[in-house]
């Protein structure tokens, strides 16, 4: 024999393959010619894998030279091999010549033997030999099939599953071992790319796999099905499962008395079906060793338990050998197992004797530390090379290769001795066994022998890897073709396989005839594969099974039995009939398919409650619902009172809440609009996209759609969503969720949903709550409805957080037009939208939230004419709805226009159409929206049930009426099921609004013509061009109101939303506006008309009409909401004001006479009016009375029921700072520098006790917690403990060395802080009287000590700029709190404990961490030092006051809630009430004042400017006045009405001053930003910036003709500029600061004045000097020009009036008798008179001609800043620092008006003429500005308020309230404080 060393090169391999070949063709012998083959083939095998690779895959000439080579000796070695009858060789050896690159022609030998019709000399061969191959139908396997697949109907993610082979199946394909997709079925190979990508289908499909394998543990019987059931799922099993069910079939085997059948059947098919790595070797020797000794006690059982077993014990021997197991115990368990396999051979059973056999065959691979697979290929002439093919054959089943090694088990190869003895002795016995006609049961009796192994065994083995995967072509192959094909034991094994196969529907119809077809084919063919009468009755034995199952696999193997039964000869016959006769055979197949075709464990598994595989249902459609959504991240701020610069980005904030252990409530508020609900959703979407197992559950809850969501909410939305009661339970019980509750203001309800649903409750719901609410919706204390737990539990104060969402960003707004651009791609482009925002008048400010923003640029485009300039237009809230709405309808109309309509709807569609489309949709809406208000109180949902709701209200809207159906379609309804809404909340109170006043109706009565169409419009324009419509119109179609109008039947006091659609409307519409006030008018004669007269007022007060002296007596408004409303001199006698909102209302001068006033609100309570400064003010512990201490020693205690005095004590008996109620209310201690300490009682003022003691001044007292001790300190540095019943001293304390500041009781009672100049701290205990502690570290005074409320800390505050937290045990600083730039005037623990509260002479607060000792919060906004502060009962509000004010701090957030201002001295001390609902606060001003916490209002309560108003010009054209402010704007007013008609905005520091060009049609502007602007007074656009100046801007003047702009500047310079162009054209200089400046109307002349003392004239022209007038001895301050010549005046500090010759430059007249200096000069329209003021508060009127002086006016008491000349010159107006303004008559000298409705210094005034009538416009410092109506006649002078910005200040100066009714004890006190009379 030939052996192939591997040093050899290729080609010297090639040249012995060669030498062998040639040798091979000259033999005479066929047996030696044979050898001489194989011995090439080996030879050539001993090129290695790695060259062959290399060689195959070159490009090479040399090397494809080689592999040709290669190739053609392939092909004519197997053409040699098919010339001597060797086809099996012959045909492996052309295959590997193709793999070579061989090309084989047709009509080579190859394909003969393919074709089965062998060449001549191969034909002669078979003559003398046996045919070597069976011959099968090619149409039996004639293809491969994907076992994991076949018969497979893929479900769809979270679908129910029919059976267990289906879910086995989908397991199958999800596996790293699944088949390649090219073998996959297209359902298959689809389903699987879906669900590679879907993690939670995956999971569920896994999850399923458990549970059923739980359900099977459960199982009691665990009967045939369930083992059936289980084993399905056994190969595709994860480890941890499989190892799970392994080890229950092993505990059910070892406890079993008597073992079942299918058990051990399971336990054996488990293990056989294992993936490598499930089974560890030590699992396979503990159940062989259980096997083994159940087999040893069943010898006396019968012999199917003991086939059971030994089936069992043959998978594990298989499974060991597979796994290299080479622990077995020869001794305990080998031998003893073989030596019982060795007994079965006695039996009479063929079935155990073959499965003996089998058991036998493989326990002898098992001490062999290899693998079937590894023996196998080991004896291929590749492992005698070294190289192991064990790789590649698990890889993919080398079919040649196996081939090929198992023949060489038989026939030995060259080199390989030993193993070809074995081998040969095998192949022998075998042969003669089968050609020798001994029975089936002596062969396999024959094959015990421990020292032979048997090739059909590995045969099996290969067979079995064949099936799992699906190789059926391989697996006929092998069948045939295997060496071992003809032994008997090969033959029974194979046979019991295709009887599995055919049993198994999971094979498919066809594969299961193939297989069928294969055993008629093994039966009938006895020359192939002989004759043997066991193998063929096992046949039948098998065949006789399958035609006994059902379907039509059983059918064609009845079939194939009947035609068996006349096969063969006599004998044969004779044989079947026997057998039919005598079959008794009562093994079954592995496979029950009837088992399976139902499945129970699944079912069981499946209806459990799977919240699970519905929440993954959920998520999907919740995720695919958010697709293709503009959304922009909102950003928000922390409360309502947070400025909007102050945001943060919400979805971040949120989350971070979410991660909190913290919190448990989010309230997200926002106008409407604001993008609430869109982040909500987006919040869903963003916790589902992350959403793992067992992580909470986003569920998204539209409160609205949930009836009473205050009950069992979470249930509700479970049960719309199809979880059923069992998930929901499961998920009660078992779930966390993030309950996102969207609409709190629409569902209805006041009630706390986190309380009332229990949530986080022993046995209730796990949740933590984000819910939204709309802003203007909320009261004072919204609080209450979202806190968790009570209000009162200061431990649940921190679980509500807040955050309120900003109006868009300018970068938001264009983020949110690029997206709807990109989106919706409509008429304009990005840009176009850009231009739109930044040209048209306050658009910006209107579009600040997502949803007006969609309405915009959805409309936007067809609400511009062709060529209109966006500057001059105008766009309201309304009209973008007005416009949306018609823009809505046409485009459902031409949608409903398209879509195929029945005839009867295609009839009511042209009838509509033919009517208006537009208009019957917007008349649906309408009614629809007044009909949801009216039967559903505003609800917003309508479910509408056919059967339920016919006939109802509900009918007229969602029948089935064709004409209902178009509009409804047609409409911006959304539907959910039976459920239907607006798209919109907003747009349900848009149709409400138009219902109550429609422009469309105005038009038809006014019969205009329509404008032309729109672009794109196929309906009205009428929401545009009905806005001309002015009073005139609005007169001649008066009419009495509607009395059917929503306003008579519903309050929409409390509806802001809505109510702004109306303000807007009476705004726009002089006829709605005519109609809301033909309410009030009949309000006063009929009752009916109250609520629509209250709904009317509340709209035009909100609307910005004033109501100043109108006549308005006998009106009805009830619950009118009248805030922040103008009623001066109004006359309101008899009125009906029940419930009334007076909150801010101007009632000055206004007549009450006789009205109803019964629970009116004025958000304000009185105060309390004392002789003295108060010190201090003290709530009692129960609320009732409260304490005040004055500065002169008074103490005076009210209650609290009606403000009344109690009782006032006498003399000094309090003077000092200590004061302090006992814990049961019923007594007051004070001391004070009296050295005495007295005890009162709290309602009689009976001073109890006078307790002596202290020689010098007490400084501080305080109660024991049970109130039966009173300590004090005093400046003799002791403190004494006193008995407060009889009034002895109990305990004298002696340890300070300086005067003691102060003291205080341990909460518990046991312990006394005190504190001494000396700047120490001692503890004391109370039983003893011993100084426990002593703590000196403060390094200057201490100023306040406090315990926390649990009694274990200390904290003291120093003027060292510290505080210094104690603690109490041990006496040991735990923290110095630093951060005060001062010291810290006091401290405070919050209730709870886990807050610390500090004021600071730095003017601030700062909230501390205790525990952590770090600053949470710093709180400023005092502008003096704050003197206390104070927690709420809550723990939530920090209150402090400082400077004049009371502010309201939130504890969390530490965000100013409120600022009470009202003191007008320094606010001294601060206190809640014990229930939290109010504050009282003293102050030097004698007063203390009590506030309600919340009360104020959250409209906007200013309507004007911010701050102090600088400055006021009228129009030349006399219709609107200018001003200007330290708010950085200038507003432009319209004079007759006062709205505003333009807010300019630019200017980044105080606006100075303003002016008029003298167009009229432009304003210029001067600011301390250094900077002039001009602005169009039509469009308030800014024209030009002007820059240059260096300083702040102090004038600034036009030319008189306009074309010129000069400007003076702190810089000392003046500049001339260019109006059109904005160029500098010339900057003078010569002048210090420069005050003033002032045009000549005559000349090309500007004259300055200067703190230089002088006048400077200079040539506008050239910029040059052309004068300096001196004479003036101080800074000149003001000058002014004559009218008719040239002629200049000038005042000075220097208090003289100068009049200078502008031409000459020479001083005319000098007016000297000002006794202060000159603030303020003005000439007379006639230019005869000059009028000046100064400081002192006098003003004169001289004579210009003679100097004289004509008038001294008197009667101011501070600086006259400002004086104004009435247009006829009659009056003269001056204004003051002294708070009023004063107009003169010139010609009597006399005062003809003061007006003094200010409450700080009169800055500047104007005074102009507009349609007949004068108008005088006065601007204060504190920002308020008003016009007053003057009307003189000579010899009277009346002046009334025509309107006034609104401030938010109650004012009631001289209001009337004689015999008013109703008012209560407070409101009256209230008002009388005010001024009311």
């Amino acid at each position: 024999m030939v052996s192939s060393p591997r040093s050899l090169s290729v080609q010297q391999i090639l040249g012995l393959t060669d030498l062998c070949l040639e040798n091979a063709r000259g033999a005479k012998d066929v047996e030696l010619a044979l050898e001489l083959c194989d011995d090439a083939e080996v030879a050539l095998s001993g090129i290695k894998g790695s060259q062959r690779k290399v060689l195959i895959a070159s490009k090479k000439d040399e090397d494809q030279t080689l592999s040709k080579r290669i190739a053609d000796f392939y092909i004519n070695l197997g053409t040699l091999q098919g010339s001597l009858g060797r086809s099996d060789k012959a045909r492996a050896n052309f295959k590997k010549a193709v793999q070579w690159g061989g090309n084989i022609e047709q009509s080579s030998p190859y394909n003969d033997i393919k074709s089965g019709n062998p060449g001549k000399e191969a034909q002669e061969v078979t003559k003398a030999e046996v045919r070597d191959i069976p011959l099968i139908s090619q149409d039996i396997f004639a293809e491969d099939v994907d076992s994991s697949a076949v018969m497979f109907t893929p479900p769809q993610t979270d679908e129910r599953l029919n059976d267990i082979r289906q879910l086995a199946a989908c397991l199958s394909l999800l596996r790293p071992s699944r088949p390649s997709d090219d073998v996959l079925e297209p359902t298959a190979r689809d389903w699987l790319q879906v669900v590679e990508n879907n993690a939670d289908e995956q999971n569920r499909l896994r999850i399923l796999a458990t549970e059923v394998i739980r359900e099977f543990v459960c199982d009691e019987l665990k009967d045939a099905k369930a083992v059936a059931e289980v084993m399905c799922l056994a190969s595709v099993l994860d480890r941890q499962n499989f190892r799970f069910l392994l080890s229950q079939f092993y505990s059910v085997v070892d406890q079993s008395g008597l073992l079942s059948i299918h058990h051990l059947q399971g336990l054996a098919d488990l293990i056989h079906g294992a993936d490598p790595g499930h089974l560890d070797s030590d699992d396979l020797v503990k159940i062989l060793e259980l096997l083994s000794t159940r087999l040893t006690e069943t010898h006396l059982q019968s012999s199917t338990y003991i086939f059971q077993l030994t089936l069992a014990v043959s998978c594990i021997l298989d499974a060991m050998a597979d796994t290299n197991v080479n622990g077995l115990d020869r001794e305990k368990l080998h031998t003893p197992l073989g030596s019982y396999l060795d007994k079965l051979r006695g039996s009479s059973d063929p079935y155990l004797i073959y499965q003996a056999a089998y058991a036998y065959q493989a326990l002898q691979y098992v001490p062999d530390n290899e693998t079937p697979w590894q023996a196998a290929l080991r004896r291929t002439g590749q492992v005698i090379q070294g190289v192991s093919g064990l790789v590649s054959a698990v890889k993919g089943f080398d079919l040649d290769g196996f081939m090929e090694g198992l023949g060489n088990i038989q026939q030995g190869m060259a080199g390989a001795t030993e193993i070809f003895k074995v081998a040969e002795t095998a192949y022998k016995d075998v042969m003669s066994l089968a050609e020798g006609g001994k029975d089936f049961m002596d062969s396999l009796k024959a094959s015990f022998s421990f020292e032979q192994k048997r090739t059909w065994y590995t045969a099996l083995r290969g067979a079995d890897t064949l099936i799992r995967d699906g190789h059926l072509v391989k697996f006929k192959t092998l069948v045939c073709e295997a060496p071992c094909r003809r032994d008997l034991a090969f033959l029974w094994g194979m046979c019991q396989r295709l009887g599995e196969i055919a049993a198994n529907s999971l094979w498919g119809a066809n594969t299961q005839r193939d297989a069928v077809s294969f055993l008629d084919e093994l039966y009938r063919n006895d020359t192939e594969w002989g004759q043997q009468t066991d193998i063929k009755q096992w046949i039948l034995t098998v065949l006789t099974h399958l035609s006994s199952l059902s379907g039509s696999v059983a059918q064609y193997a009845a079939k194939v039995l009947e035609e068996l039964e006349t096969d063969g000869a006599a004998r044969k016959q004779a044989m079947y009939q026997a057998f039919r006769e005598n079959s008794t055979c009562s093994y079954i197949l592995k496979i029950n398919v009837q088992s399976l075709e139902r499945s129970p464990l699944l079912d069981r598994a499946q209806d459990k409650p799977d919240a699970e595989g519905c929440l993954r249902q959920l998520r999907k459609r919740r995720l695919e619902q958010q697709r293709n959504t503009i959304y922009i991240p909102p950003q928000a701020k922390i409360s309502l009172q947070a400025p909007n610069e102050e945001h943060f980005p919400l979805m971040e904030a949120v989350l971070g809440f979410l991660n909190s252990d913290q919190h448990q409530v989010l309230l997200l508020l926002g106008d409407s609009g604001a993008g609430k609900s869109t982040f909500n959703k987006a919040l869903e979407c963003e916790l589902w996209s992350t959403y793992k197992k067992n992580s909470p559950i986003p569920l998204h809850i539209s409160l609205p759609t949930i009836d009473r969501p205050d009950q069992d909410m979470v249930v509700k939305q479970l049960r719309r969503l199809d979880f059923t009661d069992a998930q929901i339970k499961e998920l009660k019980d078992h779930r966390n969720f993030v309950l996102i509750c969207d609409g709190y203001d629409e569902c209805q309800k006041t009630r706390n949903l986190y309380t009332s649903n229990l949530l986080n409750q022993p046995d209730e719901w796990k949740a933590k709550m984000v819910i939204s609410c709309r802003s203007e919706y909320i009261g004072a204390d919204y609080r209450d409805w979202f806190q968790p737990g009570d209000r009162n539990q200061p431990s649940k104060l921190a679980q509500l957080r807040e955050a309120v969402i900003t109006p868009f960003s300018s970068n938001q707004v264009e983020d949110y037009i690029d997206q709807y651009v990109a989106v919706y791609q409509p008429l304009w482009r990005a840009q176009e939208y850009k231009d739109a925002l930044d040209h048209i008048p306050n658009l910006k400010e209107l579009v600040g939230n997502p949803f007006l923003m969609t309405l915009l640029l959805d409309v936007l485009p067809r609400m511009m004419d062709p060529g209109q300039h966006l500057s001059v237009t105008r766009i309201t809230r309304v009209l973008l709805y007005d416009q949306f709405i018609e823009q809505w309808l046409e485009r459902g109309k031409r949608r409903l226009g398209e879509k195929e309509l029945s005839f009867s709807a295609r009839a009511a569609f042209e009838s509509l159409s033919d009517e208006g489309f537009t208009i019957n949709g917007i008349g649906f809406l309408k009614r629809l929206s007044v009909a949801i208000y009216k039967e559903q109180d505003g609800q917003p949902i309508v479910e509408y049930s056919r059967f339920q709701d016919e006939g109802s209200w509900k009918s007229a809207f969602f029948s089935r009426s064709d004409d209902k159906y178009l509009l409804r379609e047609a409409c911006p309804l959304a539907r959910n099921g039976n459920q239907y809404r607006f798209i919109h909340r907003s747009m349900l109170e848009y149709g409400v609004a138009r219902a109550i006043f429609d422009p469309q109706d105005l038009k038809e009565r006014t019969t205009m013509q329509s404008g032309p169409n729109r672009r794109g419009s196929t309906g009205s324009a009428f929401s545009f061009e009905i806005l001309d419509v002015d009073e005139t119109v609005a007169s001649d179609i008066e009419r009495e109101p509607d009395s059917n109008s929503p306003l008579m039947w519903r309050s929409f006091v409390n509806e802001p939303s809505l109510l702004q659609f109306l303000v807007e409307r009476a705004q726009q519409e002089p006829v709605f506006k005519k109609q809301l006030l033909n309410y009030l008018e009949y309000s006063k004669n009929d009752k009916k008309w109250r609520t629509a007269a209250a709904n009317a007022i509340t709209i035009l007060v909100r609307a910005g009409v004033q109501f100043n002296s109108q006549d308005l007596r006998g009106i009805r408004i009830p619950s009118a909401d009248l805030s922040y409303g103008m009623f001066d001199s109004v006359q309101l006698q008899g009125a009906d004001l029940r419930h009334v909102d007076l909150h801010g209302t101007w009632l000055r001068r206004a007549n009450l006479r006789d009205a109803q006033m019964r629970g009116v609100k004025f958000g304000e309570l009185p105060y309390l009016k004392h002789d003295s400064r108060v010190e201090l003010c003290v709530y009692s512990p129960d609320g009732e009375t409260i304490a005040v201490r004055l500065s002169n020693g008074k103490v005076i205690v009210h209650s609290t029921s009606d403000w009344k005095a109690l009782w006032i004590s006498e003399g000094p008996s309090a003077s000092g700072p200590a004061m302090v109620y006992s814990p049961d209310s019923k007594h007051i201690v004070s001391g004070g520098s009296d050295h005495k300490i007295r005890l009162w009682d709290v309602w009689t003022g009976m001073c109890i006790h006078t307790l002596n003691g202290h020689d010098v001044s007490v400084r501080g007292v305080a109660y024991s917690p049970r109130g039966d001790r009173i300590a004090s300190a005093g400046r003799d540095k002791r403190i004494k403990v006193w008995d407060v019943e009889t009034g002895e001293c109990r305990q004298i304390w002696i340890g300070h060395k300086f005067e003691v500041l102060g003291v205080i009781y341990s909460p518990k009672g046991t312990q006394i802080a005190s504190y001494s100049g000396n700047h120490t701290v001692r503890i004391w205990d109370v039983a003893t009287g011993h100084c426990l502690h002593a703590m000196k570290e403060h390094r200057s005074v201490i100023t306040k000590l406090a315990y926390s409320p649990h009694g274990n800390q200390l904290v003291s505050a120093s003027e060292d700029h510290t505080m210094r937290l104690w603690d109490v045990a041990t006496g040991k600083c735990r923290h110095i709190l630093n951060g005060h730039k001062d010291g810290v005037s006091f401290a405070i623990y919050s209730p709870n404990g886990n807050q610390l509260a500090s004021a600071g002479f730095d003017n601030s607060v700062r909230l501390w961490d205790p525990d952590r000792g770090v600053c949470l919060h710093v709180l400023q906004g005092h502008t003096s030092w704050v003197q206390q502060v104070e927690y709420s009962p809550q723990g939530d509000i920090v209150a402090s006051v400082g400077d004049k004010t009371v502010r309201l701090w939130d504890a969390v957030t530490g965000v100013c809630r409120q600022t009470l201002a009202g003191h007008s001295g320094s606010t001294t001390s601060v206190m809640f009430s014990p229930k939290g609902g109010r504050v009282a606060s003293s102050s030097w001003d004698e007063t203390v004042r009590l506030w309600d916490i919340g009360a104020e209002t959250s409209r906007r309560a200013s309507s004007g400017h911010s701050t102090s108003v600088l400055d006021v010009k009228c129009s030349p054209r006399g219709n609107n006045v200018a001003t200007c402010s330290k708010d950085m704007t200038v507003r432009l007013w319209d004079i007759e009405t006062g709205v505003c008609r333009h807010v300019l905005q630019g200017h980044i520091d105080t606006v100075s001053c303003v002016v008029y060009s003298p167009q009229g049609d432009q304003i210029a502007t001067g600011s301390d930003d250094k900077t002039v602007r001009l602005w169009s007074i039509g469009t308030g656009a800014c024209i030009n910036i002007l820059k240059g100046h260096w300083g702040f801007i102090l004038a600034v003047a036009y030319s008189p003709k306009g074309d010129q702009l000069a400007s003076a500047g702190h810089d000392k310079t003046l500049r001339l500029w260019d109006v059109k162009s904005g160029e500098c054209r010339h900057s003078l200089t010569g002048h210090s600061v420069v005050d003033d400046i002032v045009y000549s109307p005559t000349f090309n002349q500007l004259i300055s004045c200067s703190i230089d003392f002088t006048l400077r004239i200079w040539d506008t022209e050239t910029g040059g000097c052309k004068n300096t007038l001196t004479g003036h001895s101080d800074c000149v301050k003001r000058v002014a020009h004559s009218p008719l010549d040239d002629q200049v005046a000038s005042v000075s500090n220097d208090r003289t009036v100068r009049v200078w010759d502008v031409s000459s430059g020479q001083c005319r007249h000098t007016f000297v008798g000002h006794g202060a200096k000159v603030s303020s000069v003005a000439y007379s329209p006639r230019g005869d008179q000059i009028a000046s003021g100064d400081w002192g508060g006098t003003m004169k009127v001289w004579d210009v001609k003679s100097g004289g002086c004509l008038w001294t006016f008197t009667g101011h008491t501070n600086w006259v800043n400002k004086i104004v000349y009435s247009p006829q010159g009659d009056l003269v107006v001056s204004a003051s620092y002294d708070k009023s303004v004063r107009i003169w008559d010139v010609s009597s000298g006399q005062c003809r008006a003061v007006i003094q409705d200010f409450q700080d210094r009169v800055n500047s005034v104007a005074w102009m003429e507009a349609s007949g009538v004068n108008y005088l416009v006065a601007v204060c410092e504190d920002g308020v500005m008003g016009a007053w109506q003057v009307q003189h006649d000579g010899s009277r002078c009346d002046v009334s308020l025509r309107w006034m910005p609104t401030k938010g200040v109650l004012d009631v100066k001289d209001a009337t309230l004689q015999d008013v009714q109703g008012l209560s004890h407070l409101n009256s006190m209230l008002l009388k404080q005010r001024g009311a009379v």
